[in-house]
This record gives C-alpha cells, structure tokens and sequence, in this order.
C-alpha cells in the first residue's frame, strides 16, 4: 500500500467479512487491503462488499484459469468450475484453429484458449454490450474482435462451416431457480447471462442448432451444463447430427458437453 501512514485492522477487517457471510473472508481481506491505498478507499470497499457486491466487479478482475479478467460491474464473472469446459475445449482442438468464444462475457475463455490453443483465427461475441465493451478491452491486446449481437448473428458469415472450436458458455439455469442464486449473481449480474428459460437449456439448444452449421467438419462445439440437463441435451446434440461426450470434475462440480460434427 502506497501511504505509510495506513495502517488497517487486518482482525477486524476479516470479522466483519466473515459476519457479513463471506466463506473466504481473509482471502477477500487480502485482496481488499491490496486495492486501498488509504483508509477512506478501504472503508468504501469494505462496505460495498458487505452490502453485497461481487468481490470482482469491486476489484476490477477476477481470477481465471491462473490469469488475471477484467471484469466490470454488471458483468458475468467467470467462475471456477468453468476452468473445465476451457479445458475440455483445448484437449479436443488441435493448435491454429478457428476458435469462436460465444456468449463470452468478459472474455475470459477466449483469453485462456489463445494462450492454450495459439488459434489461427480467434474471436468473441456476446449480446450484452456492457459484456463487449469488457471482453474488447481484455481481448484488445490480441487483436481478437469481439463482435455484439445475438449469438451467431454478427459473426461474419465466411465464417460459416469453418469454425474448429464454438465454446459457449451460455446461461442454463432454468428461470424458476434464478431467484435461489446467491444475491452477488441475480442482483449485479445481467439477468441475460443467467436465465436459461423454462428447462434452462433454451439457449443452449439454440446455440447447438445453429453450431450445427458453423462448425467446420470435425469441429467441436464445448457447453456447459447442469448434471440434470445432461440427457436432454444430449438428447438434441445428437438429433442435430453431432456427436456428444460428456466431461465431469467432481471437485470443481462442472460438468462440459463436448459434440463433434462428424468428418
């Protein structure tokens, strides 16, 4: 911290995390102190948190897959258990691809895949323009575009039956359990990021129709799923002519549905 003279209650700072009900309360305290250069900066913080906004959006970035995410207020913060579709992604492409990050958020998936993957063509696009403003300013640096609209729509279409690799990690909770998300995610979150519909798997469903045609012969489109949502969608990959496997990680509870259009 830059001024001599602040000197916080680390003690302190961590009970009234720890009271305000974060799990990770002297983890959030270190990361806290490390954004305040004073004591009014910290105090604001502080209480921001307590009130209920998302540690990442107070900080500016999240932590994803050992890099650092920009990610800004109202934005979809990537979470952990995503780390395995980005993998299950890689494990299936070969490097130079083309590679397209859809209903990409921040970004932050694309970020990861272009270090993992070194695509021949890379790029995002998301309907949220609070979202493409963010994942242009983490993607910039790159040179990957990040195109707004609704799903494939603005991808520019030679692009079409060409794509090696469709990542999405579309929204699939279904739209009764939103309101049982934790507070962080459905208050400061933008609701088009979460509600899946009905079943949650109406996006979803939407992007496998339409990667259907996108993917090059042998290309792979990666979702994430719920366990529960594995079968019927499953269920319509294979009724589309692609064909489905499905990853597990029971320590980061995620589960990826990876489906191969056939050579």
């Amino acid at each position: 911290m830059a001024s001599t003279g602040f000197h916080p209650d680390r003690a302190a700072l961590v009970s009234r995390l720890r009271a305000a009900g974060c799990v990770f309360a002297e983890d959030e305290a270190e990361l806290l102190l490390a954004a305040a250069d004073s004591a009014e900066r910290l105090a604001d913080l502080v209480d921001r948190r307590v009130a209920g906004l998302p540690l990442e959006h107070l900080l500016g970035w999240a932590e994803f897959c050992g890099l650092r995410v920009g990610v800004d207020p109202g934005v979809f913060v990537p979470r952990a258990r995503t780390a395995l579709l980005v993998s299950a992604a890689a494990e299936v492409t070969r490097p130079g691809a083309a590679v397209l990050d859809l209903c990409c958020g921040s970004g932050a998936a694309a970020l990861v895949l272009a270090g993992r993957l070194a695509p021949g063509w890379l790029a995002a696009a998301d309907l949220d323009p609070v979202a493409v403003a963010c994942a242009r300013r983490n993607l910039a640096h790159l040179g990957v575009p990040v195109y707004q609209g609704d799903l494939f729509e603005p991808v520019p279409a030679h692009w079409r039956g060409r794509l090696d690799l469709v990542v999405a990690n579309a929204p699939y909770v279904p739209t009764q359990a939103v309101a049982l998300m934790p507070p962080e995610a459905r208050l400061h979150e933008a609701a088009v990021a979460l509600d899946g519909g009905a079943d949650g798997l109406v996006v979803l469903r939407r992007v496998a129709e339409a990667a259907a045609g996108w993917l090059a012969p042998g290309g792979h489109l990666a979702v994430e799923v719920g366990v529960g949502q594995i079968d019927a969608l499953r269920a319509t990959l294979t009724g589309l002519g692609l064909v489905p496997s499905v990853w597990h990680d029971e320590e980061l509870d995620a589960t990826a549905l990876i489906a191969r259009r056939p050579a």
